[in-house]
C-alpha cells in the first residue's frame, strides 16, 4: 500500500513539539498514536517510523509525536504532551471513528496514560508501569545509568534485550520522576485507574527490562473495575520491539477488536 509522509507537522507551539503523520492510500477511519520509547530521556519519532508503517499498511492514520524529555522536563511533561497530541488528532481534518494509543517501554507508559486521561484503546509493549512500589522493593539498590543502551546509536528492537537491569531502571524512574514519594505515587499508573479507563493490551516477556509483577498487578486493577484487558507474557528476556514478531499479530486483533469493526475476538 502507498503510504504518504508528513514530516515535522507542529502539533504543540508552546513547547514547539512535532509530530509526523503516516497516511495510508486506502484508510479504513481509525487513527493510531505511536508513541516512541527511551526510558523517557531519549529516542525521538524517527525512531518508530518501521512500527508506524506497520499500522498504516493495515489502513490506519498514524501519528508520532515528540514529546518532552527528562530530566529538563519530568513527568508530567510527557504525559501532558500525548495527551495534547491526541487533542490535535482529534480536533484535526481526518473525522476518524475512532484512536488508539500504542507504545513501547516508556511509549508503553505514554499510551496506558492516554487510556486514562481520554478513554481509548491502549496498547502497551513493556509499559514502565511500576513507579513507587519498585522504588520501595530496591530502596536499598544504588540507581545506575546504563551508558551501553543509546536509543540514538541501537536499533529499538536492540534496546534492553539482556533481561532485568534493576539498577538502570531505578535510574530511569528517578530521571523522570525525582524522589520525592508523593510525586512517584502520582506517577504510577496503578493508583488512577478507574472504570472509564480505556481497554489495554498489556505485552511482556517474562524475565525482561520492564517487571512482569507490574503487568500483573495492572491487569488485576483493570479487572477491578471492569475495564477489559488483554495480557500476553512471552517466554524469554526480549523487551519492547525485540518481541515484535510475536506481539504484532495480537496488537492487530486488540485493534480490530476495540476500534470498533472486530473480525476475530480475542
Amino acid at each position: 500500500m502507498n503510504i504518504s509522509f508528513d514530516k515535522d507537522i507542529v502539533y504543540d507551539e508552546a513547547h514547539a513539539l512535532k509530530l509526523d503523520i503516516y497516511r495510508p492510500e486506502k484508510m479504513n477511519g481509525y487513527g493510531v498514536i505511536d508513541i516512541h520509547g527511551g526510558g523517557w530521556f531519549q529516542g525521538d519519532k524517527s525512531k518508530d517510523e518501521d512500527w508506524a508503517r506497520l499500522f498504516a499498511e493495515k489502513g490506519y492514520l498514524v501519528i508520532v509525536p515528540n514529546y518532552r524529555m527528562a530530566p529538563d522536563f519530568r513527568f508530567p511533561a510527557a504525559r501532558d504532551d500525548v495527551i495534547k497530541a491526541y487533542d490535535w488528532l482529534r480536533g484535526g481534518p481526518f473525522a476518524l471513528k475512532g484512536i488508539a494509543a500504542v507504545g513501547s517501554s516508556a511509549g508503553g507508559n505514554l499510551a496506558i496514560e492516554l487510556a486514562l486521561a481520554r478513554g481509548i484503546p491502549a496498547v502497551s509493549w513493556s509499559g514502565m508501569i511500576d513507579v513507587d512500589h519498585f522504588m520501595k522493593v530496591y530502596a536499598d539498590l544504588a540507581p545506575v545509568k546504563n551508558t551501553l543502551q543509546n536509543a540514538d546509536k541501537l536499533a529499538s528492537h536492540q534496546i534492553d534485550q539482556g533481561g532485568p537491569d534493576n539498577a538502570y531502571y531505578k535510574w530511569t524512574v528517578l530521571n523522570y520522576v525525582g524522589d520525592d514519594e508523593e510525586k512517584l505515587k502520582e506517577a504510577s499508573v496503578l493508583h488512577r485507574i478507574t472504570a472509564t479507563a480505556g481497554p489495554m493490551l498489556l505485552i511482556n516477556s517474562m524475565n525482561e527490562f520492564s517487571p512482569t509483577d507490574a503487568v500483573i498487578r495492572l491487569e488485576q486493577e483493570l479487572v477491578s473495575k471492569g475495564v477489559p484487558v488483554v495480557t500476553k507474557l512471552i517466554s524469554g528476556s526480549r523487551h519492547a520491539k525485540g518481541y515484535l514478531p510475536q506481539a504484532q499479530p495480537y496488537t492487530y486483533l486488540f485493534l480490530e477488536e476495540f476500534l470498533g469493526e472486530a473480525t476475530v475476538i480475542i
